[in-house]
């Protein structure tokens, strides 16, 4: 009788489980695509305040793009580091402990004393950022299969408003208040959110079968059998290091004659990169009507003349914002097609093809920080320029090469490939 009553309770667990997973409901999905904007911003709020973090420790502007550089380092680390365990544990708890992990690093860079401090506390600041495309893959998870576009589309959207806004908000508090107050303030929110998702999310039972070791030993099988992972790869890390290379070092020449502008209005141009939130749905639009490779080498080009124009006309303001649009508007167009790419070439392994590109895609943000810092410091904006000029051209030159032909790898075990899965 014991036996029984224990079967039927696991069975009762099991349907409870199911149908709560299919259910997602609006205010769910709208407060999940928030909370993954607010989640995402932390990793953006040093961009307009890194000439005010240079001058509070005494450190050149190359030093200071570090803080940049380790933070979305950070969060590429966390992506290919942690972000697997989300198939091996519950969601819910998993994301809590995230949430509270992005607060206390967004304290620490708060309170750092020193610049080694702060360094050390970016990087968990990235860490701690994960918690957005995991949110992405949760919500995923608990739509039903006709209703995942909507659920995926709906965070993607918070995900753009949270990187476009934080910039702004960023510059306009460190501008009245400080940098620090910045993120004293947005550890706030994190601790929010961590109860907030506790109470609306629902548990999730982990895949008993799953091991670590198996996944990661898969990703790299993937990187090795497929060409067209390679290539988004790739192309997605270069664009996003030329993306990145401009925005860590716009703050230093709207500080330079002839502007002499503070943080407050390198962060008003993130305003008028919203326009990069269109393009990515037109992208997304045109991607699964004619070939995506092709869209992308449009992207790349529109990336490549919005270098050329920062390189003629930096000096004009009419310039800057021209070139902030098209830079925008291609690498966010870009990505969405490598996104369209690989989903539709690996629709068996989309979960471990986008944390591959993710991972690379943020590496690559996190080179273009140093390169651009670097560029900065020692050849001024027009060494900037030509950093992501070349950056450009790589992307460029990858996307025209023809793709080798996949590999076809034999599974042994297929119920292990399915659980990796």
């Amino acid at each position: 009788m014991a036996i029984t009553e224990q079967v039927g309770t696991a069975v009762r667990a099991i349907a409870d489980q199911q149908a709560e997973k299919a259910i997602l409901t609006r205010w769910r999905l709208w407060t999940m695509a928030a909370s993954a904007g607010i989640v995402i911003a932390n990793i953006n709020y040093a961009q307009p305040l890194l000439a005010d973090m240079a001058r509070s420790f005494l450190v050149s502007a190359e030093k200071i793009g570090w803080v940049a550089m380790l933070t979305q380092t950070g969060f590429a680390s966390g992506m290919l580091l942690v972000a697997p365990f989300g198939d091996a544990t519950d969601r819910r708890r998993m994301l809590t402990a995230i949430c509270v992990l992005g607060a206390a690093a967004l304290l620490g860079v708060a309170m750092a004393p020193s610049f080694v401090v702060i360094a050390v506390a970016g990087f968990a600041v990235g860490v701690g950022s994960i918690a957005a495309p995991l949110l992405m893959a949760f919500a995923a998870y608990l739509a039903r299969p006709e209703e995942q576009g909507r659920a995926v589309g709906a965070i993607m959207g918070g995900l753009l408003i949270g990187i476009l806004l934080a910039r702004t908000l960023s510059g306009y508090v460190g501008q009245q208040l400080g940098w620090r107050a910045m993120y004293w303030i947005a550890s706030v929110p994190m601790l929010l959110l961590a109860i907030v998702l506790r109470l609306l999310l629902p548990r999730t039972q982990p895949r008993a079968r799953l091991r670590y070791r198996q996944l990661m030993v898969s990703l790299g099988e993937l990187i090795v059998d497929q060409p067209v992972l390679r290539d988004t790869a790739l192309t997605g890390a270069m664009l996003f290091g030329a993306f990145h290379a401009f925005w860590t070092t716009l703050v230093f020449r709207l500080e330079s004659p002839p502007y002499h502008y503070g943080s407050q209005a390198a962060g008003l141009f993130g305003l008028v990169g919203v326009t990069s939130a269109l393009a990515a749905s037109v992208a997304g639009h045109w991607a699964d009507r004619r070939d995506a490779r092709e869209l992308l080498r449009f992207m790349i080009l529109i990336s490549l003349v919005a270098y050329v124009l920062l390189w003629l006309f930096s000096s004009y303001l009419w310039g800057i914002i021209v070139a902030v649009i098209l830079l925008d508007a291609g690498v966010q167009g870009g990505s969405t097609c490598n996104h369209a790419r690989y989903y539709r070439a690996l629709p068996e392994a989309q979960n471990r093809a986008a944390t591959i590109y993710l991972v690379s895609f943020f590496f690559g943000g996190s080179a273009g920080t140093a390169l651009g810092a670097h560029a900065w410091q020692h050849f001024g904006y027009t060494g900037v320029c030509f950093t992501g000029m070349a950056l450009v051209a790589i992307a460029g030159i990858k996307s025209l090469l023809p793709l080798a032909p996949a590999r076809v790898r034999e599974v042994a075990d297929k119920s292990t490939a399915q659980t990796l899965e």
